[in-house]
């Protein structure tokens, strides 16, 4: 599979974890996770809002919202919003990577990326099966939350 079936932020975040060497592929990897933004004032108090990713190893939350296209296009765009723990930072740094990569765009935009995606990232081999599924299913989720979003709003129109 090649980056052009990607969105262009997170091809172009693909490219740069390609571009580098194992080892500098955690590092990045631990960049990612020191720059995923904390949850908002709104969703902070209110864990009810969030959905855990049991499949990660350490506990992760997500939820999606979707807003009107800024750009005026009839199309709505999905923000996603995570909580991971600090002492979790292969777990952040996938979020933040996803985050970073999906954030602000279209439902069919988010749908159309490869469940294979995370394993572009050239991290098998430093990073245990175990986790490599977590990212997965992160990634699975939000695709799930963005379908089932995308659905609610035909029917509501």
């Amino acid at each position: 599979m090649s980056t052009y079936t990607l969105p262009a932020a997170l091809a172009e975040i693909v490219d740069d974890f390609q571009a580098l060497t194992e080892p500098d592929r955690l590092q990045l990897l631990l960049e990612f996770s020191r720059g995923l933004p904390e949850l908002p004032e709104r969703l902070k108090d209110h864990p009810e809002l969030l959905e855990q990713v049991v499949e990660c190893q350490s506990p992760l939350f997500l939820t999606i919202e979707s807003e009107k296209n800024p750009e005026g296009e009839g199309e709505r765009i999905y923000r996603l919003f995570f909580k991971a723990p600090q002492e979790a930072p292969t777990t952040r740094g996938f979020a933040g990577v996803l985050h970073e990569g999906l954030d602000g765009l279209t439902a069919a935009e988010i749908l159309a990326v490869p469940d294979d995606m995370p394993e572009l990232l050239g991290l098998t081999r430093a990073i245990t099966p175990l986790r490599m599924r977590g990212m997965t299913a992160m990634l699975g989720r939000i695709k799930r939350k963005v379908a089932a979003a995308q659905r609610l709003s035909q029917t509501a129109h």
